[in-house]
């Protein structure tokens, strides 16, 4: 009798492999392994997994669905707790040595934290070894003091994972705004030899490849630190070349953003790209989550951002921007550009368009569509931008004029009246519509859009945000997710509208929302809120605790949340990690939840 049970369980097994093979997409765009090597699940940003078979809308619905295990608190800095800004990431079957025995394959949790610690962190409970032991951690340099929310900046952007070369790339603030980019052996956490490259000003300007007449501003002054103002964040998430020799760093709170490219197998910062082309402009910041976003030829997109009374009218200038570079080891250049009608008031009024970051859309069958190759991206304001990724219709010296209307705008606009302009424009998916009243508290969104396919083969994006009660107000109300849909016809190019917004849940501050699913099947959106206001502190008896989510995917129910303060503090527009049946989230630990048995 267990001799046949053993069959039976063969067969349902192999059953089930082939059920997900068939249900899966025909198309290159969604993580086809559990691995999470980047954020928001691949390096085109999509943010969906298709290769999700245990979590069903069901399960999850159940009630058996809950908490299953926390890591021990993750370390501390001088007295400051952690807090992880950064998404944690998985990866299947890494070799590591833990305790008395050999080196075996563990399936972990990749941590990286404020304080400027990496773990890794069993996900799964074997005979031996408890699920949340930390196998390894790695303390870098010691973080940067004065950083954001009341806690220390160490690593504040999500890590790149290269699985071919067990290597983790990660970024740490350490002193007065110097920043180091590490290559760990994902294996040990040992720093790679040869790394870690430093990253300051002077090495940004002297490696530029933007018309930077102002060298002579960065010799203006001996201060190092005051030189290095300028790179005060680096919260885009890092990002590798589809071969892996070059990766992208991303920075940018205010005077100007960058981005930059390493050599990985040399150790050197090969160029460098700001978005003004004056060292003292104070704009552009490349600071969203996201990053950069790679395709699958090594084109590189970035969103950029505005500043408070940051316009400058002048050539290349890049603020308030979506750029694409074609890059390689011989430089990063500039080869299209999209800026929004509205950018010069939307820039003095520090309504980043680059709040959140690009999603790069899986090509689409050109014979449904004359825009097979999109991108989409959010900001403060609450609209949600689609582009002709192929065909990005600005000019690559200068941003257009600042009288053109909403109709004139460069993205692909639908073809109906926009109810805040009287004609086409942008869609506005998080309102009411204001351009200058959208920062800070008020802000709508700063996340990053997922991509879903339905078995129907309809296209949709997913975003989240915070619709304010009025103009003004920084009082969120619902909707907080909404579900967009891409239409497309031969011969046309595509466009977006409003699908259906989920209006019984209010988010206060949401990081971006990840789409799972087995191929078109049980689509689940999972979104972590972390239920506070921009401006809230991270640390005292008044933190705000965050707050998980999941929502079907087709009806946008709401299927389950985490109880009220049952997760601890974490850092700000984070996303949760979900591999094998299992939601990992980071906060001041790595916490994981999924059907209890």
């Amino acid at each position: 009798m267990a001799r046949f049970s053993c069959r039976m369980c063969l067969v349902v097994l192999v059953a089930l492999a082939t059920a997900s093979c068939a249900h899966q997409p025909s198309f290159v765009g969604y993580a086809s392994t559990p691995d999470i090597l980047t954020f928001h699940r691949d390096a085109g940003r999509t943010g969906w997994d298709a290769s999700e078979v245990a979590l069903t809308p069901e399960r999850v619905a159940s009630g058996a669905f809950g908490r299953l295990w926390a890591s021990p608190e993750l370390d501390s800095s001088d007295g400051v707790p952690p807090r992880l800004y950064a998404s944690p990431l998985y990866v299947d079957r890494v070799p590591i040595a833990y305790g008395k025995n050999a080196s075996r394959p563990f399936s972990v949790v990749i941590a990286a934290t404020s304080t400027g610690f990496v773990y890794a962190v069993n996900a799964f409970a074997t005979t031996d070894v408890a699920a949340g032991t930390i196998l390894w951690r790695k303390q870098l340099g010691a973080p940067c003091k004065d950083g954001f929310d009341g806690v220390t900046m160490g690593v504040l952007s999500t890590p790149v994972i290269d699985s071919k070369r067990k290597r983790l790339y990660v970024a740490n603030c350490e002193e007065e705004y110097l920043w180091r980019v590490y290559a760990l052996d994902l294996t040990s956490g040992n720093v790679v030899p040869g790394w870690p490259v430093e990253i300051n000003r002077p090495a940004l300007v002297a490696k530029n490849t933007n018309i930077a007449e102002a060298g002579a501003a960065v010799g203006a002054t001996t201060d190092s630190k005051r030189a290095n103002q300028v790179l005060r964040a680096q919260r885009g998430a890092l990002n590798l070349s589809p071969d892996g020799a070059l990766l992208y760093v991303t920075f940018g709170e205010s005077s100007p953003g960058w981005l930059a490219s390493l050599d990985t197998h040399t150790a050197k910062l090969l160029f460098s790209f700001s978005t003004t082309a004056s060292m003292l402009t104070p704009v552009g910041g490349i600071w969203g989550s996201a990053g950069a976003a790679i395709d699958d030829r090594g084109n590189v997109f970035v969103g950029t951002g505005a500043a408070f009374n940051g316009l400058v009218v002048e050539p290349h200038n890049w603020a308030q921007s979506v750029l694409e570079f074609a890059s390689d080891a011989s430089g990063l250049t500039l080869r299209g550009t999209y800026t929004p009608f509205n950018y010069c008031g939307a820039t003095n009024a520090d309504v980043d368009l680059g709040s959140g970051g690009v999603t790069l859309l899986p090509p689409f069958d050109s014979s449904s569509t004359s825009t097979p190759y999109l991108l989409a991206i959010g900001g403060k304001q609450g609209n949600v931008y689609l582009l002709d990724r192929a065909r990005l219709p600005g000019r690559l010296d200068q941003r257009p004029p600042c009288d053109v209307g909403p109709s004139s705008d460069g993205s692909l606009l639908a073809p109906e009246v926009q109810p805040q302009f009287g004609k086409p424009g942008p869609l506005n998916v998080f309102g009411p519509y204001t351009e200058t009243v959208a920062a800070i508290n008020h802000a709508r969104s700063r996340s990053v859009p997922a991509y879903f396919r339905d078995s129907g083969g309809r296209h949709y994006l997913f975003v989240t945000g915070a619709t304010r009660r009025e103009v003004g107000s920084t009082v969120a109300v619902p909707p907080g997710l909404v579900r967009l849909r891409v239409f497309t016809e031969p011969g046309k190019p595509a466009y977006l509208r409003i699908d259906q917004p989920e209006m019984t849940v209010t988010l206060e501050n949401p990081g971006s929302p990840v789409v799972t699913s087995n191929g078109s099947k049980d689509a689940i959106v999972w979104v972590l809120d972390e239920n506070a206001l921009r401006m809230a502190r991270l640390i005292g008896p008044n933190a705000a605790h965050p707050m998980l989510y999941a929502f079907d995917a087709l009806t946008l129910k709401l299927l389950w949340r985490s109880a009220a303060g049952e997760l601890e503090t974490s850092g700000k527009y984070n996303e949760p990690a979900i591999a094998r049946g299992t939601v990992f989230v980071g906060t001041d630990r790595v916490v994981a939840y999924g059907v209890r048995h």
